[in-house]
């Protein structure tokens, strides 16, 4: 599809939310720390992690209405976003690609009330398919309320989640469909926030495998298997199926915990082995982890580190604390590495692809995402977000010394 004047077309699944963000948290305040967790699974708060709001309910034994109350006081929601690493990073693909060449879709399913309403509406516009991401009557549209605080690691900042995981619990890979797999693409972005997608996650990407699609994994912290299992690694895929995953991204929470591994050095060794063809693993501030084994994009001379961009954080910290946070950097960073591969499908034969280049435009789209509320950026005009992370991009590429 992709080398004969045909759209390359994006296919996309996995965690979408409604995102209801609050700025200024402080996680050291009294309100806040009687409700952060004091032990692996127990169902507390965690900073930079996701806990679901009957976990927390029954940690506390109080109502999350009571809970919520206590840690935002009279405090409104700085804003709303719509979320999920299944979602986001198509939206942003959406918005670095031109339309006229690129197609991005998702399919999912949503409650039919005011959130499902609200994404829906700071969606609508872009050059995004929606028509296979339906309503469900009577259903709860997943949602998260995010904790942000910017002063927390040094002025880093960090963000804390609860999670409803609503009609998320009902959604399965049979209602996918044959149209999902007639992509050039095909993203699974978060799935353990989908219970059952997730349990059969090895089953579609071997559909995909047998499309010609490529294949994108983005992992997310998975809460169910925490509790379920404190400690012990988090099941992703069978082993025999990690060979039909084309690009695997990661944070380093989660690739030490899907390894089962102690180190990052280990980790890394492990998905080096796993049969992915290549894999990306981000470390927050810290140099990002990239390998490519062969397969739809050239190897690398083993593992590649790459920095941060350096004027992605000179923006970052010119903007005042509550002007920004880190809420979309994860699912921006997964967007822009689609992108990438999107576009040089475009122009270049599986096999020939730069996973170096990917990485790139990940790091840049992750990094502005810093900038700015939420996970979705709200253009003052089409291609505008695209113009500025191009920019950013020239930039990086000096800074890293990338061809």
């Amino acid at each position: 599809m992709s080398n004969n004047n045909k759209k390359v077309i994006i296919s996309g699944t996995g965690c979408a939310l409604g995102d209801i963000i609050y700025t200024g948290i402080r996680f050291d305040s009294h309100e806040f720390k009687k409700y952060l967790s004091q032990k692996d699974g127990d169902g507390g708060i965690l900073p930079g992690k996701l806990v679901f709001k009957e976990c927390l309910e029954k940690f506390s034994g109080k109502p999350f209405s009571e809970i919520l109350t206590q840690i935002v006081g009279d405090m409104e929601p700085d804003a709303f976003n719509p979320g999920g690493p299944g979602l986001v990073p198509l939206v942003h693909a959406s918005q670095v690609l031109d339309g006229d060449s690129f197609e991005t879709r998702f399919y999912g399913i949503a409650g039919n009330d005011k959130i499902s309403e609200m994404i829906f509406q700071a969606i609508e516009g872009l050059p995004f398919d929606t028509s296979n991401y339906n309503t469900e009557e009577g259903g709860e549209t997943p949602s998260t309320h995010v904790f942000s605080d910017p002063t927390y690691n040094g002025g880093q900042g960090e963000r804390s989640f609860v999670n409803s995981l609503g009609t998320a619990s009902v959604f399965t890979e049979k209602m996918l469909g044959k149209g999902f797999f007639e992509a050039d693409i095909v993203c699974l972005g978060g799935t353990a926030l989908v219970p059952q997608l997730h349990d059969n996650l090895g089953t579609v990407l071997g559909k995909a495998r047998e499309n010609g699609c490529v294949t994108v994994v983005n992992t997310v912290y998975d809460f169910l298997s925490e509790m379920e299992c404190p400690g012990r690694p988090w099941p992703l895929v069978p082993k025999d199926a990690y060979r039909d995953i084309d690009l695997l991204i990661m944070d380093m929470e989660e690739a030490l915990r899907i390894s089962g591994q102690n180190t990052k050095e280990k980790a890394i060794r492990y998905f080096a082995g796993s049969g992915a063809r290549s894999f990306i693993i981000t470390d927050g501030v810290s140099d990002i982890a990239v390998c490519s084994k062969g397969g739809i994009f050239l190897p690398t001379n083993g593992t590649v580190g790459m920095p941060v961009s350096k004027k992605a954080g000179e923006i970052f910290s010119a903007i005042p604390a509550r002007e920004r946070d880190t809420t979309g950097c994860g699912d921006n960073f997964v967007g822009g590495a689609v992108a990438s591969v999107a576009m040089q499908l475009g122009e270049n034969k599986k096999g020939r692809l730069d996973l170096i280049k990917a990485a790139g435009w990940g790091i840049v789209s992750g990094g502005f995402a810093c900038s700015y509320k939420g996970g979705v950026y709200h253009e003052a005009a089409p291609g505008g977000k695209r113009s500025l992370l191009e920019g950013l991009y020239h930039e990086y590429k000096k800074q890293a010394g990338l061809k």
